[in-house]
C-alpha cells in the first residue's frame, strides 16, 4: 500500500513539474503573474513558474493583426451623411502595456478609430473626402497610433476600406460625370474640327502660294523667252539693214567706178532709204539735196505720164 502511495505521489510531483514548464512558441509573449501581481514577460524560449505562486496571466500574439471594422456614419463639411467602413493594421510592441492599459484593446481601438474619423471627415466637404482617401489615412494613422502607444500597441497602418454615399447623392454624381463626359467629348471634337479647319486652310494658302510661285516663274520665263525673241528679231533687222546698206554700198562704189554722175548716186541713196524702211517707218529725215532731186523725178513723171 505504501509502495502505491509513492508512486502515486511520484505521479503527481511529475505532473505539478510538467505543467510548470512552459514554451513560448515564435511571434509570442507571454506575461506572468506571481500572487496576481505582474512578475514578468516570457519571450520565446523555454520558462518554469513557481507552482500554486506564479501564473501565465496573458497569451500575447506580436505578429502584425488586421481588424477590419464596420461601416461608420459620418457627417462631412457640406451636411452629407454617409457611411465609411476601415481597415486597421496595428501590431503589440509593449505585452505588458496591451495586457494592463486597456481593458478590451479592439474595441478600444474601433471607437477610436469612429471617433477620429467623424473628426477628419467633419473637416471636409463631399468631393475632398472622394478624392483625398491617402490624407484621410494618413492623419487616422497618426492619431490612432499617438492614442493608442500607451495601450503598447503600434499602428502601422490605415485604409479607408469602403465610402458608402446616399443614393441621391450617387444619382447626382453619375449625373455629374456623364455631363464632364459630354462636355470633354464636345471639347475633343470642336478642337478635332478647328484643327481640320486650319489643316484645310493651311493646305489652301500653301497652295495658293505654290500657284502663285508657279505662276511667277511662268510670267518670268514668258517674259525672258519674250525678251530673247526681240532680240533675235532686232538682231535679225540690224544684220538686215546692215546686208542692205553693204549691197547699198557696193551698188554705189560700183556706179563710181562706171563714172555716174552725182544725181544718179542721190537716187540710189533714195532708194536706199526707202528699202531701209522697207515699209515700216512712219517718219524718213531726207537730206534737202535728195528732196529737191525727188521733186525733179516726180516732175519727169507726171509729164511723161501725161504725154
Amino acid at each position: 500500500m505504501a509502495f502505491w502511495g509513492t508512486i502515486l505521489l511520484i505521479i503527481v510531483l511529475l505532473l505539478v513539474f510538467v505543467s510548470c514548464i512552459r514554451i513560448v512558441p515564435q511571434a509570442q509573449a507571454m506575461v506572468v503573474e506571481r500572487l496576481g501581481a505582474y512578475l514578468d514577460t516570457w519571450s520565446v524560449g523555454v520558462h518554469f513558474k513557481v507552482p500554486f505562486i506564479d501564473r501565465v496571466a496573458k497569451r500575447i500574439v506580436l505578429k502584425e493583426q488586421v481588424v477590419d471594422f464596420a461601416p461608420q456614419p459620418v457627417i462631412t463639411k457640406d451636411n452629407v451623411t454617409m457611411k465609411i467602413d476601415t481597415v486597421v493594421f496595428f501590431q503589440i510592441t509593449d505585452p505588458k502595456l496591451y495586457a494592463y492599459g486597456v481593458e478590451n484593446p479592439i474595441m478600444a481601438i474601433e471607437n477610436l478609430t469612429a471617433t477620429t474619423l467623424r473628426n477628419i471627415i467633419g473637416d471636409l466637404e463631399l468631393d475632398e473626402t472622394l478624392t483625398s482617401r491617402e490624407t484621410i489615412n494618413t492623419k487616422m494613422r497618426s492619431a490612432l497610433d499617438l492614442a493608442t502607444d500607451p495601450w503598447g500597441i503600434k499602428v502601422n497602418r490605415v485604409e479607408l476600406k469602403n465610402i458608402i454615399t446616399p443614393a441621391a447623392i450617387q444619382d447626382a454624381m453619375e449625373k455629374q460625370m456623364k455631363a464632364e463626359r459630354e462636355s470633354r467629348e464636345a471639347i475633343l471634337k470642336a478642337e478635332g474640327e478647328k484643327k481640320s479647319t486650319i489643316l484645310v486652310a493651311e493646305g489652301r494658302k500653301q497652295s495658293a502660294i505654290l500657284n502663285a510661285e508657279a505662276d511667277k516663274e511662268a510670267a518670268i520665263l514668258h517674259a525672258e523667252a519674250e525678251k530673247e525673241k526681240r532680240i533675235r528679231e532686232a538682231e535679225g533687222q540690224a544684220e538686215a539693214i546692215l546686208k542692205v546698206q553693204q549691197a547699198n554700198a557696193e551698188g554705189i562704189r560700183m556706179i563710181k567706178e562706171a563714172g555716174a554722175d552725182s544725181a544718179v548716186l542721190q537716187l540710189k541713196g533714195l532708194e536706199a532709204f526707202a528699202k531701209a524702211a522697207d515699209g515700216k517707218a512712219t517718219k524718213i529725215i531726207i537730206p534737202s539735196e535728195i528732196q529737191g532731186l525727188a521733186g525733179l523725178v516726180k516732175s519727169i513723171a507726171e509729164v511723161a505720164d501725161k504725154s
